[in-house]
């Protein structure tokens, strides 16, 4: 009532001179079901009622509170009279708006959520209000979030939500038609939050309470605003905007699978036993005692989920298959004490049949996995990689697997994706010296007769400073960068030696810390036995993470790196929270060419989970779209040595979620990925309409219809022999016949 009055009075008497507007300024939460039940719906209802409709709905509707509230109140609320309704009703000239000031998230009082959930998701209450009052005028007076009291003055946190919320705002007035006119951040500084006291922040300006003169400082999120207002929100980025272009010819277009699904069974052709079907009774084969046929020998052909797998790769249109051997299960005592034959033979076929088809293997000869790291039992179990010893077994595995395979597999990887995060720096370092020692070995005794390549594959995920104005969160990017990727990569591709960041670093910690983290060195023999030893740099890429130095979440802090993990909470993510973040893949395929100069880069694997219930498969579209055309960007416009890019994964089977092929009910189909990722394979990129056409050899090749003869040249030539002999039969026979006829006339 005392609101209303104040209106009325402003309206009559200084409306007409002042020429302003008021109204009254709400607060309100945001609430979603728990499930979504018609019951549960009617609660959060309720519950919005209850905290914002108890105001909006009187001077915004029709002059009285929500009937779920006078339902469950009855007499406790008061009554208007129809006087008052009218008087009260219409009382606002715009819908002020406070959201995440005052009523935060878990502050509201629990009776008021009727039990369901509070949500963050200002977009979604924006266009509640407009539906439930008329599409009016809304102006947030004040929103933002809260960060740790700890936080000083990179408030990459703070600067996230405040983005989220500012980008819903945008959605909502570009998508869902709601009338925004006006957007203010709380608070302008620091200062006292109530109950919460000092324990959290909200302002732009860092206040040290704990300083006589109660100084200001403008924050890190002071500077995002600032720009954010002065490009009057998000406009696209120049280098964000996707182009035109396409790959050299020789570009290899790849797909991953793990570990190829391998079956063993022998063919029914292999068996040397005589049987007689019994088709009067049990309709079965019955085995003839003591009759066997001559056996003969295995042939590629025995194996039937070799030509499964193998047609659809040709399906998809790729010219190289990536696959990791089972060291494991190839020398399952670690030695050449016991081979297993049979497996070893498997791959020798899945490799020729690849190269029947023109698909190129691209063979790991181990990757870690859960169960023992995939090494074998007797040398998982006496210290895996820490034990030097590993190091001369994966050698003569390597010599054994170049020997038995060669002859087929041009393209080798040593290690594949080795995990830092789970790796000690005994470990990587024998695993260093395993793969150096494995190169020189295909240098020096193999290179010259097989003419492949070799080098090592590293994960290599983008590290971005979270505060882009902050040197402190780019020192930390900076470092993480090294610990990530430099570990392995400096040695092989750099100096021969660990990078010296993460000397300094070490060093800095141990004088501080009780423990000792030890980073082994190398000889000089060592470094000159490990720089160099590459063919080309392979890396596997899915996301990009953010970074920041100042603690404000103890989940996520790494005391040892003295690392914040941050997320950016309007990326787009996938159901298992990796963040799709494109541009992520060109930063770090510069970032490669900056420190270790013009090699030649293979992206192994890049690839996203998905919703298997999904049916249109829409994220992964939209993942390999964008990161392919970043791989363009990266190799059209900053000169990146790019020769190839591969998808992670081939099929749902082998690496659930993440295939471009279903797996259900023992089959496989193409999801829409699938053959969209066809569609860039064939067209070399994303051709535009000055895009000038680029033949390449193998393009004559390219046409399914013309597959069946490429790869049958013996028949072919065999079927046109005995064509042209009948040809030439046929005439003989003709010309014959007519003389003899001649002679008889």
């Amino acid at each position: 009532q005392a609101h209303a009055k104040v209106w009325h009075l402003y309206n009559e008497h200084f409306r007409p001179t002042q020429r302003g507007k008021i109204s009254i300024a709400l607060s309100s939460h945001w609430i979603k079901p728990q499930r979504m039940t018609e019951k549960n719906i009617k609660e959060c209802q309720k519950s919005l009622d209850f905290v914002l409709g108890w105001f909006a709905k009187p001077i915004f509707i029709d002059g009285d509170y929500p009937e779920s509230m006078r339902s469950n109140l009855s007499s406790l609320l008061p009554e208007f009279s129809e006087a008052e309704k009218k008087y009260i009703k219409g009382t606002a000239d715009f819908f002020s708006l406070s959201f995440g000031a005052t009523l935060s998230f878990q502050l509201l009082d629990s009776h008021m959520k009727f039990q369901q959930l509070e949500s963050i998701s200002l977009r979604q209450l924006l266009y509640w209000i407009s539906s439930e009052y008329n599409n009016p005028q809304i102006f947030i007076v004040e929103n933002s979030w809260f960060v740790s009291g700890s936080t000083k003055r990179d408030d990459a946190k703070y600067i996230y939500y405040l983005k989220k919320f500012i980008t819903e705002t945008l959605k909502a007035i570009r998508y869902d038609g709601v009338n925004v006119f006006g957007y203010t951040v709380w608070s302008l500084l620091d200062g006292f939050e109530w109950h919460r006291g000092y324990s959290i922040r909200r302002g732009l300006f860092y206040v040290d309470f704990q300083s006589h003169d109660k100084k200001l400082m403008p924050k890190s999120s002071v500077l995002f605003y600032q720009k954010l207002i002065e490009k009057n929100g998000f406009p696209p980025l120049p280098e964000n905007q996707p182009i035109e272009g396409i790959f050299p010819c020789g570009f290899a277009w790849g797909i991953v699978d793990n570990y190829i699904q391998v079956d063993t069974t022998p063919a029914q052709f292999l068996d040397s036993n005589v049987y007689v079907w019994d088709v009067h009774q049990t309709k079965q084969l019955i085995k003839v005692d003591g009759v066997l046929t001559s056996k003969r020998k295995r042939h590629c052909v025995d194996f039937a989920a070799i030509r499964l797998q193998i047609s659809l790769l040709q399906e998809m249109h790729v010219t190289h298959f990536h696959f990791s051997l089972k060291w494991s299960l190839i020398l399952p005592l670690g030695n050449l004490s016991l081979i297993n034959h049979t497996l070893v033979h498997y791959y020798q076929c899945f490799a020729s049949e690849l190269l029947r088809v023109n698909i190129t293997p691209v063979v790991a000869l181990w990757q870690p996995m859960a169960e023992n790291q995939e090494l074998p039992v007797s040398l998982a179990k006496y210290g895996a990689w820490e034990n030097p010893d590993t190091v001369q077994a994966f050698v003569e595995y390597a010599k054994f697997c170049f020997t038995s395979l060669g002859d087929h597999i041009k393209f080798w990887i040593t290690m594949n994706e080795p995990s830092v995060k789970n790796l000690t720096y005994t470990a990587g370092h024998n695993l260093l010296k395993a793969h150096a020692k494995t190169w020189h070995l295909y240098d020096k005794e193999f290179r010259r007769s097989q003419k492949g390549k070799i080098s090592i594959a590293l994960q290599a995920d983008w590290v971005e400073p979270a505060c882009p104005f902050s040197r402190n969160d780019q020192e930390v990017a900076d470092r993480i960068l090294e610990f990530d990727i430099g570990w392995l990569a400096e040695p092989v591709f750099g100096n021969g030696d660990y990078p010296q960041v993460m000397r300094a670093w070490l060093h800095r910690r141990n004088s501080v810390d009780l423990y000792n983290f030890h980073l082994p060195y190398f000889s000089e023999d060592e470094k000159k036995l490990i720089q160099g030893s590459f063919d080309f740099f392979a890396l596997s890429h899915y996301t990009t993470t953010l970074v920041g130095w100042e603690k404000e979440d103890a989940l996520k802090y790494d005391h040892y790196l003295e690392v914040q993990m941050i997320n950016d909470i309007t990326w787009l993510h996938s159901p298992n929270r990796a963040a799709v973040v494109p541009w992520g893949l060109r930063k770090l395929l510069k970032w490669i060419k900056s420190k270790y100069g013009d090699v030649p880069i293979y992206v192994m694997a890049n690839g996203i989970d998905d919703d298997q219930n999904m049916v249109h498969d829409k994220l992964r579209v939209y993942y390999l779209q964008n990161y392919i055309n970043e791989a363009l960007k990266a190799y059209s416009l900053d000169n990146v040595n790019l020769q190839g890019y591969f998808v992670y994964s081939f099929n749902d089977k082998t690496a659930p979620k993440y295939g471009l092929y279903s797996y259900v009910a023992n089959q496989y189909e193409p999801k829409p990925s699938m053959k969209h990722y066809r569609e860039i394979i064939d067209n070399k990129g994303f051709p535009g309409p000055e895009t000038p056409e680029l033949l390449c050899p193998e393009d004559t090749a390219l046409c399914p219809e013309c597959h069946f003869f490429r790869t049958r040249k013996s028949l072919l030539a065999f079927i046109s022999l005995i064509f042209v002999a009948f040809i030439v039969t046929i005439f003989f026979i003709t010309y014959y016949s007519k003389r003899v006829e001649r002679r008889y006339k």
